[in-house]
């Protein structure tokens, strides 16, 4: 691992950050890519407020070049409220995702287990190793979104 893992506390305070440099409208890798990892800007609707959340998360490239996120909210007991928004498939039939060169719609696929979650996990281990000691530190499986690029928002 390049860093070393902040508390839940500062990961909730390093995203409004990271949202709000990524809404500047800057390009700059600085900003679309943190330790080492291509990060998206995720806007979802919330299940219970009906208010559009906001969350900057890392992404990885699934074998068809599917952008990948994994709702680990490093190890936490629960799924990031992210993560249960998009859940709520009413509230979210799908999502929009702002890239460091554009912005779409997704028809999100939740991952929460089966072959095809454990194949990718797999896979995403090899090139992120440190996921699976956030998998060792809670009794939940933590899932991988794909998210696919639907429709491209102009």
């Amino acid at each position: 691992m390049l860093w070393e893992t902040p508390s839940h506390e500062d990961i909730v305070e390093l995203t409004k950050a990271h949202v709000a440099a990524m809404e500047s409208g800057s390009t700059d890798d600085a900003i679309w890519q943190q330790v080492g990892m291509h990060h998206v800007l995720l806007h979802t609707i919330g299940r219970k407020s009906g208010n559009e959340h906001k969350c900057a998360l890392p992404t990885w490239r699934d074998p068809d070049g599917v952008r990948v996120v994994v709702g680990s909210f490093a190890g936490a007991t629960s799924h990031p409220s992210w993560v249960w928004n998009m859940m709520d498939r009413e509230a979210n039939p799908r999502v929009r995702i702002k890239h460091q060169t554009g912005e779409y719609w997704s028809d999100h696929e939740i991952l929460e287990g089966g072959d095809d979650r454990d194949r990718l996990w797999a896979l995403l281990l090899e090139d992120r190793a440190w996921y699976a000691d956030y998998q060792a530190k809670t009794d939940r499986t933590i899932c991988l979104i794909r998210l696919p690029e639907t429709e491209v928002i102009s």
